[in-house]
């Protein structure tokens, strides 16, 4: 993993607690919160459909810290904002 350029992004996604997250690289921001509000919307469609009888399910986006060879949880350092999709709408303030 120490290969990969600072600044690469990731999907992290857990469809239902507690089980594992899986993991997918996005190569911006914006395809990020796209590919959660995806993911989002289809545990809720399985949920109304009565593909699952609930759901619990949770995610982020993390970018890799070439420094630290190590995946941060991913924050805006200029405004400290921590939601990717609120960081988003303030730009098209």
């Amino acid at each position: 993993m120490s290969k990969l350029k600072n600044g690469v992004l990731r999907v992290w996604w857990v469809p239902q607690m507690p089980m594992k997250s899986f993991k997918v690289r996005v190569p911006s921001l914006k395809a990020g919160v796209r590919m959660m509000r995806a993911l989002a919307r289809y545990d809720l469609f399985q949920f109304e459909n009565k593909i699952k009888p609930d759901y619990c399910n949770t995610g982020g986006i993390q970018v890799w810290n070439a420094s630290t060879n190590h995946w941060d949880d991913w924050y805006d350092e200029a405004t400290g904002e921590d939601d990717p999709e609120q960081f988003l709408e303030s730009k098209r303030s």
